[in-house]
């Protein structure tokens, strides 16, 4: 209930820097039982490619001092040094399927999430020992969901096991007075089938419980609308101070554009409207657009064209066009040259007519 209650007061779906930030912090979705199938192919395979070798080196290496047991010696030193001599025969046999089963392990986990470095699980959480979070982990939902699971995979672990030995259970009561050299392929055969039904299963179980865990981490991860709010000002910036660098970003082009006014050619104009400056000099590949403005704006670049000494050609279609199809210091598009030198020549031309 109080887990239920708790996701409720987080409507929101995560967004991808909530998510990233889980996983910095070492929260990522991950499925034990991936890993266990991974371990399960190791150990499948280590069986299989590895047991004849293994049993080989055990063998000559007990053959080898069975047949000298007379020689060593029966003090303390001789023993101890027969015992270590035992023992690093054994893990040179079983440090290489060892190894390989580790790496499947490894495997398991690499293949869910990329490999991450993180001391934020190492911190100590005063939650971790209070006993109302201790209640929730022991009875709540998630942990109702692990035990449903684990009685699951009992039962269907062993059912499948139980059906791939029952096929054989004639031959293991006679598997007991068998030879050694004789029971030991047997046993492999039986141990072959055995993982080998097991890993069936358990690649389903795998499968379906890393989907569980990828639904429960995007879970864990919702958000309230005001953490989606504050998330929202520190990568977008808060509306009002973005409204205000809006406008102290208007307010210095404006300043601006008033200031390139009295350097521009023309100003082509919609008589109240629009108004769009052109400035225009020899080896210039196009005319350039100083200054641009609609109704009160367009009416202060006239103020201060005509204050200037700036023709003003009145063409309305031509200033609606290029106020919308070009910006402040850039060339006019192609599609306006035409229109745009004709009236550069109209100004060039009343420019050298005697006064």
């Amino acid at each position: 209930m109080a887990e239920t209650a708790e996701q409720d007061d987080r409507p929101e779906d995560p967004t991808q820097r909530r998510l990233d930030q889980a996983i910095e912090r070492g929260d990522v979705a991950k499925s034990q039982e991936i890993k266990t199938l991974f371990v399960l192919g190791g150990l499948a395979l280590a069986i299989l490619v590895l047991s004849g070798p293994i049993t080989r080196s055990l063998a000559i290496d007990l053959r080898g001092f069975l047949m000298n047991a007379h020689l060593v010696p029966q003090d303390g030193a001789g023993l101890t040094a027969a015992g270590r001599h035992a023992l690093w025969a054994w893990l040179a046999a079983v440090a290489l399927p060892l190894g390989l089963i580790a790496l499947a392990g490894l495997a398991g986990g690499g293949i869910q999430h990329r490999p991450l470095w993180s001391a934020q699980p190492l911190k100590p959480q005063l939650g971790r020992i209070s006993p109302l979070s201790g209640a929730k982990r022991v009875f709540g939902r998630e942990a109702f969901v692990q035990f449903v699971k684990g009685l699951l995979k009992i039962l269907i672990v062993g059912s499948v096991a139980g059906a791939v030995l029952w096929s054989d259970r004639d031959r293991l009561d006679g598997l007991a007075r068998l030879e050694p050299a004789a029971l030991l392929p047997i046993l492999l055969v039986l141990a072959m089938k055995l993982l080998g039904g097991v890993l069936a299963i358990h690649a389903f179980l795998a499968a379906g419980d890393a989907v569980y865990q990828r639904m429960a981490w995007l879970k864990r991860q919702r958000m309230t609308k005001r953490e989606l709010k504050e998330e929202y000002k520190e990568t977008e910036g808060s509306p009002e101070i973005k409204a205000r660098l809006r406008q102290i970003r208007m307010l210095r082009l404006k300043k601006r554009m008033m200031t390139a006014v009295p350097k521009a050619t023309v100003v082509v104009t919609n008589p109240t409207h629009y108004a769009v400056a052109l400035q225009y000099e020899t080896g210039m590949a196009a005319p350039l657009c100083v200054a641009k403005g609609v109704d009160a704006l367009a009416l202060r670049i006239r103020a201060v064209a005509t204050e200037h000494g700036v023709p003003l050609v009145e063409n309305p279609p031509l200033a609606r066009a290029l106020h919308a199809t070009v910006d402040v210091d850039q060339e006019i598009p192609v599609e306006h040259y035409k229109a745009v030198a004709e009236v550069i020549g109209y100004v060039l031309r009343l420019r050298r007519r005697p006064a």
